[in-house]
C-alpha cells in the first residue's frame, strides 16, 4: 500500500515529467495536446476581436474591445486594470484622447518576471468591417487587424489558458500589456511599456510573423515623419491666378525633390504618404502640407536624413512661398543583444522540438513595434514576432492569419514562458 509521502513523492515526479521537455528533444506532449486543443477556440476569440472595429482614434471601438480582452485575462486568474494613458509624448498627430490600455498580473509561486505585448488598435477607419467581415477560407482567417496584432491578442490569451490547464504558476509574475495606440507610435503607452520592460526578466512581443519566413526578430525599425508646410497666397484661379502662389505647385516641387532619399545600403526609407492643399476649386491655393514617413537602423541615421532633408527644400520653385519642416523621432530601432540572441536560440531548439525551423532575424525589414520602447533601459532579452505567420498589415482587403501556425506558435510561446520561469533558458539573468 502506498503512504502518503510516497504517494506525494511519485505526484511532484509526475508533474515535473509533464513540465520538462525530455533530452531527446521531444516535444512536452501535455502542452502540444493542449495547443491543438486551443486551435478552435483560438479562431472563436480572433472572430471576436476582429468583429469590433477598434481604430487608433475610434475610443468607443476601443473601449469595447478593451473590456472584452479584460473579461478575458480575468477568467484565466489574472488581476486586471484598465489604465489611462499617463504622461503623453505629444506629436502632430497624437489624437487629444488615447485610448486606455489593458494589463494583467499574474501571480506565481517563482521569481522570474516575463512581460507579454500586443495592441488592440488597427489602422483601419469605422464603417470597413461591413464589407469585410472575419472569415476562413482554407487555412486562411481574414479580417481587418487580424494580423496586425488581433491575433496577438489572442495567441497570448491562449498561451495562458495552456499554462493554466497545465497547473503551471512557476514564475515571479507574467505582465500583460494590450495597448490602444500603437498605430500612432504608443504616444500614451511608451512610457509604461519602457517601466514595464526594466523590470521584467524576459519580454515576447506579439506581433505577428510572416508568411513567407517563420521567424522571430531582434531587430525593428526606429520611425520618424516630416511633416511639411507650405505657405502661398490665394488668388481667384479664373480672373487673377497671377495674383496668387500656388502653394500646391511648390509642395509638389518638394516631394518630387525628396522623393530619392531613401538608402537601402543602411536600411534608410523615406516615403512621403500624405499631402493635402487648397480650400476650393476656383482658389488658387495658399496652402499645402505633405507628411512623410521614415524608417531607420540606427538611431544615428535620424540626424542624418534630417539635415539633408532640410537643406534640399531651401531650393524654392516660387521663390515667394514659405516652406517649414517639423522632423519627429517617433519610435527608436530595436538592436539585437547578447541576451537576445541566447534566448531566441533557445526558441529555434524548441521550434525543433516539432520538427519545424525558426528564423531569427537580427536585421529589422521595415517596421517599427513596442519591443523597441520595451528595451531602452534592459539588458533583458526582447524578442519579437511571437505571433501567427500572416500577411497584408495596413492593407485593404488582403489581411490574413494561417490557421496552421496556430498550434506551434501556441506551443512556442508556452514553452518559452516555461522556460524562463525554471531558470532553464539562456541569456536570462539567474
Amino acid at each position: 500500500m502506498m503512504t502518503h509521502r510516497k504517494f506525494g513523492l511519485f505526484a511532484a515526479l509526475a508533474a515535473f515529467a509533464v513540465l520538462s521537455a525530455p533530452a531527446s528533444g521531444e516535444p512536452v506532449e501535455r502542452m502540444l495536446t493542449l495547443a491543438q486543443r486551443e486551435k478552435a477556440p483560438l479562431l472563436d476569440t480572433l472572430k471576436a476581436l476582429v468583429s469590433i472595429e477598434s481604430g487608433s482614434r475610434d475610443l468607443d471601438g476601443l473601449g469595447r474591445i478593451a473590456d472584452l480582452i479584460a473579461g478575458r485575462l480575468k477568467e484565466l486568474g489574472g488581476e486586471v486594470a484598465l489604465v489611462e494613458p499617463r504622461d503623453v509624448y505629444r506629436m502632430e498627430d497624437t489624437p487629444e484622447t488615447i485610448g486606455k490600455m489593458v494589463r494583467a498580473t499574474f501571480a506565481g509561486t517563482g521569481t522570474k518576471k516575463i512581460l507579454l505585448l500586443a495592441h488592440m488598435d488597427t489602422v483601419y477607419q469605422r464603417g470597413m468591417l461591413a464589407e469585410q467581415p472575419f472569415r476562413v477560407d482554407g487555412d486562411r482567417a481574414y479580417g481587418l487587424g487580424i494580423a496586425d496584432d488581433k491575433q496577438g491578442i489572442a495567441v497570448i490569451i491562449h498561451t495562458l489558458a495552456i499554462l493554466k490547464a497545465m497547473d503551471f504558476r512557476q514564475y515571479g509574475t507574467v505582465t500583460v500589456l494590450i495597448n490602444a495606440d500603437e498605430e500612432i507610435n504608443s504616444p500614451g503607452s511608451r512610457s509604461l511599456i519602457t517601466k514595464l520592460g526594466a523590470e521584467h526578466d524576459a519580454t515576447f512581443s506579439v506581433e505577428g510573423s510572416r508568411v513567407a519566413s517563420d521567424k522571430l526578430s531582434l531587430a525593428t525599425s526606429g520611425i520618424a515623419s516630416i511633416t511639411l508646410t507650405v505657405e502661398g497666397k490665394a488668388s481667384h484661379s479664373g480672373s487673377a491666378p497671377e495674383q496668387g502662389v500656388n502653394a500646391l505647385y511648390e509642395l509638389a516641387h518638394q516631394v518630387l525633390q525628396t522623393r530619392d532619399l531613401s538608402d537601402p545600403a543602411i536600411g534608410l526609407k523615406m516615403n512621403w504618404t500624405l499631402a493635402n492643399a487648397g480650400r476650393t476649386r476656383n482658389m488658387i491655393p495658399p496652402n499645402a502640407q505633405a507628411m512623410a514617413d521614415i524608417r531607420v537602423l540606427r538611431a544615428a541615421d535620424y540626424d542624418g536624413i534630417e539635415k539633408t532633408v532640410r537643406e534640399r527644400i531651401k531650393n524654392k520653385l516660387l521663390p515667394d512661398t514659405k516652406v517649414e519642416m517639423i522632423f519627429e523621432r517617433r519610435r527608436p530601432p530595436l538592436d539585437p543583444t547578447l541576451a537576445s540572441r541566447a534566448l531566441a536560440k533557445h526558441a529555434q531548439q524548441i521550434y525543433r522540438e516539432l520538427g519545424k525551423d525558426l528564423v531569427v532575424d537580427e536585421v529589422a525589414e521595415g517596421s517599427g513595434t513596442d519591443a523597441a520602447f520595451a528595451a531602452l533601459e534592459t539588458k533583458a532579452p526582447v524578442i519579437e514576432r511571437f505571433g501567427l505567420r500572416g500577411f497584408g498589415a495596413h492593407t485593404i482587403e488582403a489581411e490574413y492569419v494561417l490557421i496552421s501556425s496556430t498550434e506551434p506558435r501556441l506551443y512556442l510561446l508556452a514553452r518559452m514562458i516555461m522556460d524562463v520561469a525554471q531558470g532553464k533558458a539562456p541569456g536570462v539573468a539567474r
